[in-house]
């Protein structure tokens, strides 16, 4: 099961973030905007406090922390309480399945990529939006993981060892885009990865693939 406590005791300094970063969190959503298709069945796993699914206008999360849950309730979210590697819904339940830095805080992430398979329909598409730990701001994040309430319990991920989980669960890697680029406009975004600290890639489930 993940480590909930800090997201249980700390659900105040969590979303505080997002206000004295506005302009991080504007290009994290203007990233994640420049490649998400139209979708009518969507879900985003580690809703959190919906501070992605409600700009975004994804109605279905799953969250392990109540305290969490209850803020993306408030803003109209409609939260089932879970985790990434046991899903719960059948499979092909939706065409878009949206994870954003909910892979460092997962037990198994070959596991949770492997249910949003499951529950993708063939045509969905997997967004996994992360900081990439070989990037300047991952390699501070991982520097100082042990100052920081939440990334204590993180285990960060390179954008190749994203991928290669992805593909090894049977996704097809579309597109990937970065921003957070060094020495740039901070919402600037970029194809591809290796200079941007924060990382979306866009996995497409075949339409042969199975469904389960």
């Amino acid at each position: 099961m993940p480590n909930i406590a800090p997201f249980e005791a700390h659900v105040a300094e969590y979303d505080e973030w997002f206000v004295e970063h506005a302009d991080l969190y504007a290009a994290e959503l203007k990233a994640i905007e420049a490649v998400i298709p139209a979708a009518d069945r969507s879900l985003e796993v580690g809703v959190g406090s919906g501070k992605f699914a409600v700009p975004l206008g994804i109605p279905l999360g799953v969250e392990p922390s109540e305290k969490m849950a209850l803020r993306a309730q408030a803003q109209g979210v409609e939260v089932i309480p879970g985790v990434a590697e046991a899903l719960p819904f059948p499979p092909a339940s939706f065409n878009l399945v949206l994870m954003v830095t909910t892979i460092c805080f997962v037990d198994d992430i070959s596991q949770s990529f492997a249910e949003a398979f499951r529950v993708l329909a063939p045509g969905g598409y997997l967004l996994v939006a992360f900081v990439d730990k070989d990037s300047e701001l991952g390699r501070e994040y991982e520097a100082h993981r042990n100052e920081n309430a939440f990334y204590r319990f993180a285990t960060f991920f390179s954008t190749p060892e994203v991928i290669a989980a992805l593909e090894h669960v049977g996704f097809h890697i579309e597109r990937i885009v970065q921003t957070l680029i060094p020495a740039r406009k901070t919402d600037e975004i970029a194809e591809g990865y290796g200079q941007g600290a924060f990382v979306v890639i866009k996995a497409l489930k075949s339409v042969t693939s199975s469904s389960s």
